[in-house]
Parts: C-alpha cells; sequence; structure tokens
C-alpha cells in the first residue's frame, strides 16, 4: 500500500469534528471541492468509505469511526517527528467573552489541540469591554464577543446568536410576584439587556443572585432559585427555556464578531481552525 497522504488524513480529520466540509474548508483555507478530493483519494487508497455525505450532514460510517483514533495518531506522529527541528512555539492570545463560554469549550480546545502543532493557545475569558481593551493594548492577538450596539462595528460576523429565558424543569413561579433573576456582575449588556426587556414589557423582577461566568449562573438557575438569560449555545444541558411558559418577552439576537489581526500566517491558520469549530457550534 501507498504511503497516505497526511494532508488528506487531517482534512478528514477535521471534516469528522467538524461535522461539515465547509468548516473543514475555512479551517483549511480551501475550498469544498478541494477538501472532497483529498477525501475521495484518501477513501480509494483505503478501499473503504470513510464519511457518510448527505444534504444537511456529514458523519461517520463504520469504517471512518474505526479509522479516526489511528489517524489521529499518525497526524500526532508526523507533528512530534517535524517537532524536534520547529521553531519556538507561537503563542496564540484569545480572547472570548464569558457569554459564549458553555460546554462547547472542550470540543473547540480538542480541536485546537489536534490541529495546532507549535501554536501554545493563550485563552482569556472577560467582559467585553475588558477583551477589547487589552486587543486595543495589543496583549491578545483576537477577540470573539457578542456584537450590542450599533456603534461596534467592523470585525468578522462568525455566527448570529439568539438567546432564552432560562430556568430549571422544576422551578416554580407565583403570577404577581417579581420574577427572581440571576445576572452577571456589572458592568454587563447582557444584564443591561435582561432588565430593559424586563421593563419594557412591564414584567416586575427582583435580583436574586449575582456571579461571573455562565458556568455559575447556570449553577444557580439549576439550583431553582432564578431565572437567567443565556445564549442558547451555552446554556447548560438540563435547563429549559421558560420564555413562552412565564409569557416573558422576546429577546434580540447579536452578531458573534471576530476581531483580529493582520500579521502571521501561522497564527491565522490557527485561528481559522478554532473559528470554523465555533462557527459550528462545537
Amino acid at each position: 500500500m501507498r504511503n497516505l497522504d497526511l494532508s488528506a488524513i487531517h482534512a478528514f480529520i477535521l471534516t469528522a469534528e467538524l461535522q461539515s466540509f465547509t468548516r473543514a474548508a475555512e479551517a483549511l483555507n480551501t475550498t469544498q471541492a478541494a477538501i472532497s478530493t483529498k477525501l475521495k483519494r484518501l477513501e480509494d487508497h483505503l478501499g473503504r468509505q470513510l464519511l457518510e455525505r448527505t444534504p444537511r450532514t456529514v458523519r461517520l460510517s463504520a469504517a471512518g469511526a474505526a479509522f479516526l483514533d489511528p489517524a489521529r495518531d499518525i497526524l500526532a506522529a508526523q507533528q512530534r517527528a517535524t517537532a524536534i527541528f520547529a521553531a519556538p512555539a507561537r503563542r496564540l492570545a484569545l480572547g472570548i467573552s464569558h457569554h459564549l463560554v458553555g460546554s462547547s469549550l472542550p470540543g473547540m480546545l480538542r480541536k485546537a489541540a489536534d490541529s495546532l502543532p507549535g501554536i501554545v493557545l493563550e485563552l482569556r475569558v472577560g467582559l467585553t469591554r475588558e477583551l477589547m481593551e487589552e486587543y486595543d493594548a495589543g496583549a491578545l492577538d483576537a477577540i470573539v464577543f457578542l456584537r450590542y450596539a450599533e456603534s461596534q462595528r467592523g470585525g468578522e460576523r462568525l455566527a448570529l446568536e439568539r438567546f432564552g429565558w432560562f430556568a430549571a424543569p422544576d422551578f416554580m413561579f407565583t403570577p404577581g410576584t417579581p420574577l427572581p433573576i440571576a445576572t452577571q456582575a456589572p458592568p454587563c449588556s447582557l444584564r443591561t439587556m435582561t432588565m430593559e426587556r424586563l421593563d419594557s414589557a412591564g414584567v416586575k423582577w427582583r435580583e436574586v443572585f449575582v456571579g461571573g461566568g455562565v458556568a455559575i449562573i447556570g449553577a444557580a438557575v439549576e439550583a431553582g432559585i432564578a431565572v437567567a438569560v443565556l445564549a442558547l449555545r451555552v446554556a447548560p444541558a438540563g435547563l429549559v427555556n421558560v420564555g413562552k411558559r412565564l409569557g416573558l418577552p422576546s429577546l434580540p439576537a447579536r452578531d458573534v464578531v471576530l476581531h483580529a489581526r493582520a500579521g502571521d500566517t501561522g497564527l491565522a491558520s490557527s485561528l481559522r481552525v478554532l473559528t470554523a469549530a465555533f462557527r459550528n457550534g462545537s
């Protein structure tokens, strides 16, 4: 059997993980056609169909599932071999708004580890305002955040984020009493949006919990003590959207935006892998 094409193996791994030819092409800065060609040649070489393609989804075949871990091993071995003579590791400093960090983060980091050899990923999570200040000061190479105001122009739109009013399945609320809410600590644009939407709709409310980060807010909601506005992308599993049931006001969607510096092509390539995973929601 001829030697396997490492670039085709890399394309296979990304397509399998992102479940999308489009996202894999974005990550590798190429076209869907090029990805399809590489994968077809790899399948022909192995004599097995690795991916099952439909108009809407891409998923592993039985042979593809069996080949995925060995493929990762092959790519990792190649990366270890070339790392012996590689230059010192480069650092990618990425800031992400705390509203966008949830259960999908481990999957994103796994894809980063698989696809970014020689890159030290420095991840910072915080308020959009703080991340923008660090980015402007040159401390961050890129930031991903929610655009709340028209004044926040520029950047690359990654996705449209939607929100819901989340509560525990057994959350009890007595109509006519103030709605207990959990919010992020100020200053927080999502906190402001929550209060403004309730006030505009004439819904009485009371703040019963203030925390930092989706995990902490989610824990308060899971405990059954409050309702919180969370992005659908990151709402903890087990919580339910009670907006319609409680007659709560609709919530506007917001753009997820990337600001990144032009420069090092290696870092740009690394960033494409992460943003492709982010667009895919995994």
